[in-house]
């Protein structure tokens, strides 16, 4: 830690932590093992790009096009690799840019923390300008929000949001700096937060209630598990995989605890929701015992709600007793991390192997299989479907690629088809469903997870809401490939038109721009391809190039993803046609 010295009357010189409020900032951010942030500059956080200058050596910055890039960049960054993300933005439209990418943090249980410029504090309430209400648009959006106006309230501050954004529950923090704050001077002192007043991080486990559990779990003649992103954030991967294992149990998963379990495990039996697999949806009604693990019961996951799981006894264990009982009714709760809970569970539960129970799920896999995958992974004719470059991207990769989607048609193909043998694979947005997402999610989770290999899925529609990103891997070098499922449609919405709305397309069909010129533009290697004689050979050159890849595939244009539950249905209505 650096420090200053000043000058004494006796001629000697004693050491001194009085620095500036945006010194303090960049070496709070040191102090929680930050090593990289996303921004861009403003008047009103220039202070604190000053010091940034200084701290280069030891802080990256990633300068962003667009502020919402900074916040899905940061995103990604925590999801692939499990710190917290941080981001810079200055005030006005800046701070407002971030607040999509903060409010899909906070749904999605992401941990980050938001930076942003003010100015300076005789100003608050003027209406000066750049000035925003950055506390009163936030808060509903953060777990914690927080208005700098003195310099001496920096560390202590810092040390509070990084502990709120990473604990318990994980979500993104927001912490507004006035301009005379980043000015003023302190004598800085950090303090590492390891509690809040009337925020319990970690709930402590009911012993009853584990053993209420493990009743019912081993009197269970139909159990059912499904898992979330509960698992993936407490790191509990092992102790999921012992506990399926050891109970024998068919388990499903949502959309964001894709890859908490190997995708080829044997219990593992696909994904429940819209467009989830048969047999999970049809057989969460005919379950006599469901344990719910690290999830949060939202819409696309249960249908209608009437008619969701009504004859199982619910098991749900989740770190946020604000979600037990929120939308189903629990009969036992297990508020804990979901590692801890596990851990403790496991061992009162008998070996058991449902097998009759698990033939049921194979039988749906069947009817799926015939109905709805062999069309959509090895077609023979016609144009080129999703499922048949996840497909091919499943081969190439060997399920150990970090794949990052869009939101639309091809962030349900992924998630239905990909293969994956590592956590922290999947990385898309689930609770808020952010088109634009998926380019500077996949920036930041490649330069999170650098060794990996990471795969933006993305759609004509999304990634031109945050295509000036390309602008980072050009000036970054972040070796990103990008696989373009065009259907020059917005294919989701055209979906539901065709299907609901007697195919009147309104506003779905896209006239696009020349992709390829665009990734020329940017100096990225790219490639379109519209026959399916081209597609191996074209993902196999994608993977073995040294650097970033656009490939651009041109796909059926009115292909709909099945099986898919409608508005206003059960789950067990699920639709393979």
């Amino acid at each position: 830690m650096s420090t200053t010295t000043k000058p004494d009357t006796t001629g000697t010189s004693t050491p001194s932590n009085r620095i500036s409020g945006s010194e303090a900032v960049v070496r709070c951010l040191l102090e929680e093992g930050v090593d990289l942030v996303f921004g861009y500059p403003g008047g009103a956080i220039m202070p604190v790009y000053d010091e940034l200058y200084k701290y280069s050596d030891r802080i990256h910055h990633v300068l962003v096009r667009h502020e919402q890039g900074a916040t899905h960049a940061a995103q990604g960054y925590a999801r692939s690799s499990g710190r917290v993300g941080a981001c810079i933005a200055t005030s006005g439209p800046g701070a407002t840019n971030l607040v999509t990418g903060i409010a899909d943090a906070m749904i999605d249980s992401t941990p980050m923390v938001c930076i942003t410029g003010q100015v300076p504090k005789h100003l608050l309430g003027s209406d000066a300008f750049q000035e925003t209400d950055v506390m009163g648009i936030t808060i509903p959006v953060t777990k914690w929000s927080f208005q700098i106006t003195e310099a001496s309230e920096i560390p202590e501050v810092f040390a509070k949001a990084f502990y709120v954004a990473k604990s318990g529950r994980p979500g993104p923090v927001v912490i507004d700096i006035t301009k005379n704050a980043q000015f003023g001077e302190l004598d800085y002192q950090y303090e590492r937060c390891e509690v809040v007043k009337t925020y319990v991080a970690r709930p402590d486990v009911g012993r009853n209630e584990l053993q209420e559990a493990a009743d019912l779990i081993n009197s269970a003649k139909r159990p059912y598990i499904l898992f979330g992103q509960g698992v993936i954030l407490s790191e509990a991967e092992d102790e999921l995989k012992a506990f399926v294992e050891k109970a024998g149990i068919p388990a499903a998963w949502t959309i964001m605890g894709l890859s908490a379990m190997n995708t080829d495990h044997p219990l593992n039996v696909g994904m429940l929701g819209m467009h989830g697999n048969y047999g999970p949806n049809v057989m969460i009604n005919e379950c006599d015992v469901m344990i719910a693990i690290g999830m949060r019961f939202d819409d696309r996951v249960t249908g209608n709600l009437e008619k969701f799981a009504k004859q199982a006894k619910v098991i749900h264990l989740e770190i946020d007793r604000a979600e037990i009982d929120k939308n189903v009714k629990t009969d036992v709760a297990l508020v804990g991390d979901a590692k801890e809970v596990l851990g403790l569970l496991t061992p009162l539960v008998n070996s058991n192997s449902h097998e009759a129970w698990h033939q049921k799920f194979k039988e749906c896999d069947a009817m799926e299989f015939d109905k709805v995958i062999q069309n959509e992974c090895s077609p023979t004719e016609g144009m080129m479907t999703m499922g048949e470059v996840i497909k091919n991207l499943n081969k190439h990769t060997h399920g150990e690629a970090i794949i990052v989607t869009d939101v639309g048609q091809h962030q349900m193909v992924a998630c239905r088809y990909a293969e994956f043998k590592q956590t922290k694979s999947n990385i898309t947005s689930g609770g808020l469903g952010t088109m634009g997402f998926g380019l500077p999610a996949a920036i930041g989770a490649k330069l999170g997870a650098p060794d990996r290999q990471v795969i933006a899925v993305v759609g004509d529609g999304g990634i031109q809401m945050t295509i000036e990103e390309l602008g980072v891997i050009l000036q970054t070098d972040v070796h990103v490939k990008i696989v373009l499922l065009n259907n020059e449609f917005l294919g989701m919405v055209r979906q539901w038109q065709q299907l609901f709305f007697d195919k009147r397309y309104s506003a779905t069909e896209m006239v696009n721009p020349d992709f390829q010129k665009i990734a020329e533009a940017y100096k990225i290697e790219s490639k379109r391809i519209d026959e399916r004689a081209d597609l191996d050979q074209a993902i196999e050159t994608m993977l073995d190039h040294d650097g970033a890849y656009f490939l651009e595939v041109m796909v059926g244009k009115e292909n709909n993803v099945f099986p898919m539950v409608p508005s206003g249905a059960g789950v067990s209505e699920i639709r393979l046609e």
